[in-house]
């Protein structure tokens, strides 16, 4: 059954990135990320109270509080990456190095919560890494571009925080409701995410938001609500090292809307990319 929310994870999520995407485009980072946590955190709780697990509250261990804080924190660090990434870059070659954090999950999911290292796991991870390799690889007068690569610094930092937020989620759900758990980190995620739009001084900007803009925030903010809820469902049942996988899949999602709605093409080489990292992470469910 966590197969199941694993994949509906994948397609909310891809979903997610184009929305984000359009939202932002004449937005702040910073700002609209705070936004769509609003959106999340009252999504998510609205979640807690129709499953009813409001009433487990007191019973979290202060060990699972700790892990579901830190995982929050990084969920933060990812997304404030992730979104600035999106603003600068191409969905096309932000999403691959976003979802490249499949391989460092594997290896800290084998590492610290000592889940088994396989054959197909390794052939994964190198397949996985040769396909974000050809999807990112870029022109010779692009590369020279510095100013134009700052998307790139913030794609791989989002990676790292997604994979360490995999870890300490996977840890900080044992022995609570996910549901309970994805209510709680997002309240450490939406404090985070408006202290840097005040550190950053930003917060003059939510009142200069278009509505068209507001809109695709706040749906990608639901969309986001559903797919932590798959997400997180399917991290408390199964095994890290194969939900994440299954979650960066969303990457096919993500390109076939980009295409439709951002006309955003993928070169020949980007498609080989595509299909290696496809079939590194099918590979993993074997």
């Amino acid at each position: 059954m966590w197969v199941i929310f694993a994949f509906g994870s994948a397609l909310f999520a891809g979903i997610t990135a184009i929305l984000a995407k359009i939202g932002i485009k004449n937005t702040d980072s910073n700002v609209a990320t705070a936004i769509r946590t609003i959106v999340i955190l009252i999504f998510s709780w609205l979640m807690v109270f129709v499953v009813g697990s409001q009433n487990t509250i007191a019973n979290i261990s202060s060990k699972t509080l700790t892990f579901l804080i830190l995982s929050g924190m990084a969920t933060g660090g990812s997304w404030l990456c992730y979104f600035k990434a999106l603003q600068l870059g191409n969905v096309n070659k932000v999403t691959p190095i976003d979802k490249s954090s499949t391989i460092l999950t594997i290896l800290l999911a084998f590492v610290i919560l000592g889940e088994n290292f396989t054959i197909y796991k390794l052939i994964a991870v190198i397949t996985i890494g040769a396909g974000t390799y050809f999807m990112i690889t870029r022109k010779k007068d692009e590369v020279k571009n510095v100013e134009g690569n700052k998307w790139m610094i913030y794609a791989f930092l989002s990676a790292a925080f997604a994979s360490l937020t995999s870890i300490l989620g996977k840890i900080g759900i044992q022995g609570i409701e996910s549901t309970l758990g994805t209510a709680i980190r997002t309240i450490v995620i939406l404090i985070m995410a408006w202290i840097v739009v005040f550190v950053t001084g930003n917060k003059n900007h939510v009142t200069k938001i278009d509505k068209k803009s507001m809109a695709f925030i706040c749906f990608s903010g639901i969309t986001t609500g559903l797919s932590w809820l798959c997400y997180y469902k399917a991290l408390q049942d199964g095994q890290a090292s194969i939900v994440v996988p299954i979650d960066k899949l969303s990457i096919l999602v993500t390109i076939a809307f980009s295409y439709l709605f951002l006309k955003e093409k993928l070169t020949r080489k980007s498609l080989f990319g595509l299909c290696l990292m496809v079939l590194g992470t099918l590979s993993l469910l074997i």
